[in-house]
């Protein structure tokens, strides 16, 4: 078992684009400190330097910190495209050993919006790197858990009212952050 039963575990996933980093970020700008986001970019591209495949390293070691946070009383965010076929037994795992409130998420967004918000993004390198082929590429739809286990938000959500969803259906918007 991991975490305890005042512990959040909230899984974000979606394809590239979608806002899952955004949501986030928005989570913890509204929660406060004492909620820690477990990337998998983070983890996988910078961390570990590893290309997303079945059996990566990065599976272990999203799965291990977001274990830590939750031992640790943080509650955690793990957000990533986290591909259902490649990370789902690990996320399965993950949320069946949570002793608190578990919440799974994946944003709905078309190809053609991808495309569209792909194009915001503020970092000119990666632009320049990731083009509309290898988005189209890596664009899977609604590639969901199994089970029922996620909630489908689509495009048409503003990023406040996914923020504000969350916090409801998870319950953070009724636990005092601890400042550590």
């Amino acid at each position: 078992m991991v975490g305890t039963e005042d512990t959040r575990l909230i899984v974000l996933r979606g394809n590239s684009a979608s806002g899952k980093s955004s949501v986030a970020a928005g989570l913890r700008e509204k929660f406060g400190r004492n909620l820690a986001i477990v990337g998998q970019d983070n983890l996988r591209r910078i961390v570990l330097r590893e290309r997303d495949r079945p059996g990566g390293a990065n599976i272990g070691l999203i799965d291990l910190t977001a274990r830590y946070a939750l031992d640790n009383a943080f509650h955690v965010v793990v957000e990533g495209i986290l591909y259902a076929d490649r990370y789902g037994a690990m996320l399965q795992d993950l949320l069946r050993a949570h002793r608190g409130v578990s919440r799974c998420y994946y944003l709905h967004v078309p190809f053609e919006e991808t495309l569209v918000r792909h194009a915001t993004k503020p970092d000119a390198e990666y632009l320049a790197h990731v083009t509309e082929v290898q988005l189209r590429d890596w664009h899977r739809d609604k590639d969901l858990l199994p089970g029922d286990l996620e909630t489908v938000i689509d495009a048409a959500s503003a990023l406040d009212d996914t923020v504000q969803q969350i916090l409801r259906e998870s319950g953070l918007d009724r636990v005092l952050p601890i400042d550590r």
